[in-house]
């Protein structure tokens, strides 16, 4: 087992902004209104988020504007849950009066800033904000970005699956969004008691997977990239299920009927309910 390292993923986001130009390029009009995964939004809508989330990265982080105040106060992880769903549907509305062909074009002017911009960040600096699903307060640089990756590679991936595309699963774009979905472990963990030197396992199967541990010390978890020595539990999954899994995109009782837990049930148990977006 090797401590895990930090995830860098700032050239990914041009190749991933290609790939979603020749897609929308791609689609007929018949498409653009076909429902997603993420109901009830369509493809337009899908489409349209995307481009919002682009927006607001460039205009709050590169352009120092500051955001603006929600309309009430944020005291619970419920209740940013609650703003950032009233954030986002808001401008999803209103750009339902944006056709497809501008839409497109608003993208091609857009993803090569946003890649400029963050290719040229410090990694290892504070990005002044949370993952709050890591249990994050003050992440930095690099894992903010992991996560937004993550975020722009599963709502591309929602368009895909609407539309019958094939999915960007090989391990270049899918490897980066399983490693980052981890690192929600620990967390998810943090309430789970057991004694010192307790490890449990997570394998994702397929081209993208690998094999983490989670090591108990001390009073808290840690997440280790291989696999462990002596095992309480571990996890099997395939990489489709597991990015599934992570972005509610099916239960953890279909996970688990599809997934093999091997030990204490109640230690593999928890890997099934890891959400690594808000929500």
């Amino acid at each position: 087992m090797q401590p895990v390292e930090p995830i860098l993923v700032g050239d990914l986001f041009l190749e991933l902004h290609s790939e979603l130009l020749a897609l929308l390029h791609a689609l007929p009009a018949a498409d653009w209104d076909k429902p997603t995964a993420a109901a009830p939004w369509t493809v337009r809508d899908m489409v349209a988020h995307l481009l919002d989330t682009d927006m607001r990265l460039l205009s709050f982080r590169r352009d120092g504007l500051p955001p603006p105040d929600p309309d009430k106060p944020i005291g619970s992880y419920a209740e940013l849950v609650a703003h950032v769903d009233q954030v986002n549907a808001e401008w999803v509305t209103a750009a339902r009066r944006i056709s497809p062909r501008l839409m497109i074009d608003l993208h091609a002017l857009v993803g090569p800033q946003v890649h400029a911009f963050l290719r040229h960040l410090d990694p290892y600096a504070s990005s002044r904000g949370p993952v709050s699903w890591a249990g994050e307060e003050l992440a930095p640089n690099w894992f903010d970005l992991a996560r937004e990756y993550t975020e722009k590679w599963h709502h591309q991936m929602h368009i895909r699956e609407a539309v019958g595309a094939p999915g960007l699963t090989s391990r270049h774009f899918l490897h980066p969004v399983l490693n980052t979905f981890v690192r929600a472990l620990p967390h998810v963990y943090r309430k789970v008691p057991a004694s010192e030197g307790t490890q449990v396992q997570l394998e994702i199967t397929g081209e993208a997977g690998d094999t983490w541990t989670l090591l108990r010390e001390g009073s808290q978890w840690h997440l280790y990239l291989g696999a462990g020595t002596v095992l309480s539990a571990r996890v099997r999954v395939d990489q489709d299920i597991a990015w599934h899994l992570f972005t509610k995109g099916i239960s953890p009782e279909t996970a688990r009927r599809q997934a093999q837990i091997d030990g204490d049930e109640s230690l593999g148990e928890p890997m099934l309910h890891t959400v690594s977006i808000i929500a």
